[in-house]
């Protein structure tokens, strides 16, 4: 439930355009911040939140997560990325049912809101995205979403993943006309082709047409392993971004997962036109896919953000974790003063939310904003000393997602000192016991 919320003496990380770092108070209404200052004093219905020893941050925004697979957790271990694909991953997409991937979203969403996440570019599976939207709209949290589009016949893609390019591009705009702008516009759709590997030029270029008109996200993957882009390479004569651009797809619509293996060609490409990239670090090391070059990114003014990906090759969904590798995996090559605290701070907050289109509403703590907010406990052992200690260097480098005690999107308060508010804790981990054994029996892979 939305309601008027007073924040009362928080270390305040703004992210502002000055990066203040203030301590001070948070007024809320509705979805709104409408005040920051010192000594605000409490109107008759707001409930006040004590904040003394609390840090309060923007929201982080992931923009590359995959809710629907999130029931693999621990399933595609220790495998390069098609193999992983291939060998675990689709197949148990592909034998999802409406109930499993109900709960697959909701065991993400829940570890998302717990760890100080308020908003998500999320790519679902073929089939049932409707249920996944069902979590979304539930649970609260800020999302982009979109069904997983995958048109190009062959190989060793399950039946149940081959589509009909019809069919898929209009599933995909029913889903978009159902969900997109849900709950004042809380929810968006993102239309989301898997990679260009299974993807036909038809729907890639339907795809760019359809992004136009509704003028709504495309998200998807690109030059994250050396096998893949030599695939693509095959498949069109062009290495991944410049195919994407070859087609109409490279513009500020478009956010791609990972660029790890780029040349400078691709490099210009994402500049000039405005091309978001999400980092993946855990989910990179994890499937050995490589790192990638986020300095010389950062030097060429590319548009960066941090997403955690999915479950099953990271193998969690925080951001804590991403924030650090981000920033560690650079300096043994680069130098220790690569990737600081405050850039990777950056990606986490104010980048994710130019990534989607929503600097302006979220990303910051700013009168206007919306209120995606989370309030930290760093007064503890693995976090002091605090005198004199860049408070964004205590969080990239030392804080965990258990400092994490209340979680607000869109003005509700959906964690209360650590007490999820929307979902229902102990059903979703029984529901999602469940569910993953069914899929397990089914495609044979217990």
């Amino acid at each position: 439930m939305l309601g008027n919320l007073l924040i009362k003496n928080a270390e305040i990380i703004t992210m502002n355009q000055r990066e203040e770092i203030i301590t001070g108070d948070i007024r809320i209404k509705d979805t709104l911040i409408v005040e920051i200052g010192s000594g605000l004093m409490p109107h008759g219905d707001e409930r006040v939140i004590d904040a003394t020893n609390r840090t309060v941050i923007p929201g982080f925004i992931q923009t590359h997560i995959h809710l629907c697979q999130t029931l693999f957790r621990g399933k595609g271990d220790d495998l390069e990325l098609m193999d992983w694909l291939r060998k675990r991953i689709w197949p148990l997409e592909a034998a999802h049912d409406e109930e499993s991937l109900y709960y697959s979203a909701m065991l993400g969403i829940g570890e998302l809101i717990s760890s100080g996440t308020t908003t998500i570019v999320d790519m679902e599976t073929v089939h049932h995205t409707d249920f996944a939207f069902q979590a979304i709209a539930k649970s609260g949290i800020r999302a982009l979403s979109g069904k997983v589009m995958m048109d190009q016949t062959g190989g060793d893609v399950p039946a149940a993943l081959q589509e009909d390019t019809a069919a898929s591009l209009q599933e995909s705009v029913d889903l978009l006309e159902k969900w997109n702008g849900y709950g004042g516009g809380r929810i968006q759709y993102a239309f989301s082709p898997r990679f260009v590997i299974s993807c036909t030029e038809r729907l890639l270029t339907e795809v760019r047409d359809l992004s136009a008109r509704y003028k709504v996200k495309v998200h998807t993957h690109a030059s994250e392993n050396l096998g893949e882009i030599e695939i693509v390479q095959a498949m069109t004569g062009m290495r991944n971004i410049v195919y994407l651009d070859h087609l109409g797809l490279a513009n500020e619509r478009l956010i791609l997962a990972h660029c790890i293996w780029l040349d400078g060609e691709e490099r210009r490409i994402l500049k000039e036109r405005g091309v978001h990239v999400s980092h993946c670090p855990g989910s990179n090391l994890k499937l050995a896919s490589g790192i990638a070059d986020t300095p010389g990114m950062l030097h060429d003014q590319v548009s960066l953000s941090l997403g955690a990906d999915g479950a099953p090759c990271n193998n969690n969904l925080d951001m804590f974790n991403e924030m650090r590798l981000a920033a560690i995996i650079q300096k043994p090559q680069h130098g220790p003063t690569t990737m600081d605290a405050r850039s990777v701070f950056r990606m986490a907050t104010i980048g994710g939310a130019r990534a989607v289109g929503m600097e302006e509403q979220i990303g910051s703590i700013e009168v206007g904003k919306k209120a995606d907010l989370a309030l930290l406990n760093l007064y503890n052992f693995h976090t002091f000393p605090s005198y004199d200690v860049d408070p964004i260097s205590r969080i990239v480098y030392s804080a965990t997602r258990a400092d994490v005690e209340t979680t607000i999107i869109n003005g509700e308060i959906v964690m209360d000192r650590g007490q999820l508010k929307t979902i229902d804790k102990e059903v979703v981990l029984q529901e999602a016991n469940r569910s993953i054994k069914r899929l397990l029996v089914h495609t044979n892979l217990a």
